[in-house]
């Protein structure tokens, strides 16, 4: 009997911690986007070095209110979650204000697919790319971006991010993976330092930047609507 009660205390142990490794949007937006926001700001007080790979998006630290919006109004429709868009904007805006804290460091790389992916009007993606020039000259933010005709070490497979070296984050259309094995915090610290090496920073990843503006800024109507 004993043995059997061990049995099913280690089942469920278990199951606890595949739950916390595998998280289904469905069970963490189940009452809305905001608590979700929270969860992660108490994340953040604990990290002191962000390391994140975009192949599709703007990290959400990154992210402009109007992009946020566009963003977090996807994730509703669909997963047909509560709607309360306004206060995850607001709470995402109030979480970037950790990038500003010198105890805290960042690096982002991103592709230039990235910042050309039309998730969002082009009028909101201009303020985006604004926004990602700005942050580019922080002294505690490192941001790279790899050019669309760059040669790649390893596939840009899907976004992750690295937090100290305690856990790798990765996000799916079905779930958050939260991943924390030392063997899976390697692999993914590898494959973050071959995109990194590839990427082009400082003027050369404002040039990337500004040719985007430029291309997207020929698309506008005439009148800038």
């Amino acid at each position: 009997m004993a043995d059997a009660e061990a049995e099913a205390e280690a089942l469920l142990a278990s199951l606890h911690t595949l739950e916390l490794q595998h998280a289904e949007w469905q069970r963490l937006l189940k009452s809305g986007l905001r608590s979700h926001q929270g969860e992660l700001a108490e994340q953040d007080e604990r990290t002191k070095f962000y390391r994140a790979f975009e192949s599709t998006v703007i990290p959400g630290l990154l992210q402009t209110p109007d992009y946020a919006r566009a963003r977090f109004a996807q994730v509703v429709m669909v997963h047909r979650v509560p709607n309360d868009i306004s206060e995850a904007v607001r709470l995402r805006m109030q979480r970037q204000e950790i990038l500003y804290r010198q105890d805290k460091h960042f690096h982002f790389v991103l592709t230039e697919a990235a910042l050309c992916y039309r998730l969002c009007p082009v009028a909101v993606m201009l303020g985006q790319l604004d926004r990602l020039v700005s942050l580019s000259a922080l002294r505690n933010v490192r941001l790279g971006i790899i050019g669309s005709d760059t040669q790649y070490v390893v596939d840009p497979r899907h976004g992750f991010w690295l937090l100290d070296n305690d856990l790798v984050r990765v996000e799916t259309y079905s779930a958050e993976l939260n991943l924390r094995q030392p063997q899976e915090i390697e692999l993914y610290s590898s494959i973050f330092e071959k995109l990194a090496g590839v990427a082009s920073y400082g003027g050369a990843a404002r040039a990337i930047i500004t040719r985007v503006i430029d291309d997207l800024t020929s698309d506008l109507p005439e009148d800038g609507a």
